[in-house]
């Protein structure tokens, strides 16, 4: 059987080794050494997933290795941050090796993808739990913060959120795959939550050009909340502009919406900018290859003791009375 140290040799220490050197000193050391470049600052971010909890036992450790990774990356791509390294902290039932080797591939594959080194972990016997931490670098100037915002931005949001919460509808039996909704749809929507896209580049493309931004990781009502809280505005939300995939538009209207404003896992970018900036917002996400859509407007509280939220109207401005929530760690079914 593996030990602990012949498991992070065979899988993770050695390709790491393998990789471009971003850190000063990696994996070996009491510490790793890591520094941005001149001008620069670190941005840090971390993510725990949970069996159970955030992903289902069963599910494919290739997938699995991906979407560690992919859930740090984002919040890079929300700061506008350049991906330097991460490390992994993780416990693990047995060291099964095809479920490591399947893991780590993964892993690599997206790491490598975003030249984003690992430089160091730790690993144990336990419950499967993964912990990742990732660093990246971006100057101050230009870093896309949540407190940024402004009334009269534009809010867009990238690609088309909703998919994933549409899989684990299906994979929970809360609607079902039928003549609309064909098994194309339920890889389509299964792919979305198993193996999301961080959107690096968008990120990248959108400094100097968006002002807030954040990543759709607990639903668009719930997380543009964080954004408006922050910035202390509010703002009203078109939902018959909301970009709806082709597998999730044969879902019921209802459906669409409760996936589309408040499910979670999409890892899409949500962020504002000025209404001269449209031209700009547009060739970044040609630059990046991402679809982009414009979904509604900041506007300034109506007074000092208003709260920020969320106003839903249609596409004839009219009003609507959406209950919805963002997923929450501690109150989710």
């Amino acid at each position: 059987m593996l030990s602990e140290f012949s498991l992070i040799d065979r899988y993770f220490a050695r390709r790491a080794r393998t990789n471009t050197r971003r850190a000063v000193l990696g994996i070996g050391d009491d510490c790793a050494l890591i520094a941005p470049a001149d001008g620069e600052m670190l941005a840090v971010s971390t993510d725990m997933l949970v069996e159970g909890r955030h992903f289902f036992p069963d599910i494919d450790p290739h997938a699995l290795g991906h979407k560690a990774l992919a859930v740090n990356l984002s919040d890079l791509a929300a700061m506008g941050a350049q991906p330097l390294g991460f490390t992994l902290a993780f416990a693990l039932p047995k060291p099964a090796e095809d479920w490591l080797a399947a893991f780590s591939a993964g892993l690599f594959e997206l790491a490598d993808r975003y030249d984003c080194e690992l430089i160091g972990g730790d690993t144990t016997a336990g419950p499967l739990n993964l912990c990742l931490t990732v660093f990246g670098s971006v100057r101050q100037d230009v870093a896309l913060r949540r407190d940024a915002a402004r009334a009269g931005d534009d809010i867009w949001v990238s690609g088309t959120p909703g998919d994933a919460r549409a899989s684990l509808g299906l994979l929970r039996g809360e609607w079902q795959v039928n003549g609309q909704t064909n098994e194309q749809d339920a890889a389509h929507f299964r792919r979305a939550l198993e193996y999301p896209e961080p959107r690096v580049a968008l990120g990248l493309a959108l400094r100097g050009v968006a002002r807030a931004a954040l990543d759709v990781s607990d639903g668009l009502a719930g997380d543009l909340l964080h954004i408006l809280e922050r910035s202390n505005l509010a703002a009203t939300i078109d939902v018959d502009s909301l970009p709806i995939s082709p597998a999730l538009a044969r879902l019921p209207r209802d459906v669409q919406l409760q996936c589309a404003l408040a499910g979670g896992d999409d890892y899409e970018l949500c962020f504002t900018a000025a209404p001269g900036q449209r031209a700009a917002v547009e060739a970044a996400a040609q630059h990046a290859g991402v679809r982009v859509t414009r979904i509604g407007t900041m506007s300034a509280l109506t007074s000092p003791q208003t709260a920020p939220a969320i106003a839903w109207r249609d596409a004839a401005g009219t009003m609507l009375n959406l209950t919805l929530q963002g997923f929450d760690h501690f109150h989710a079914d």
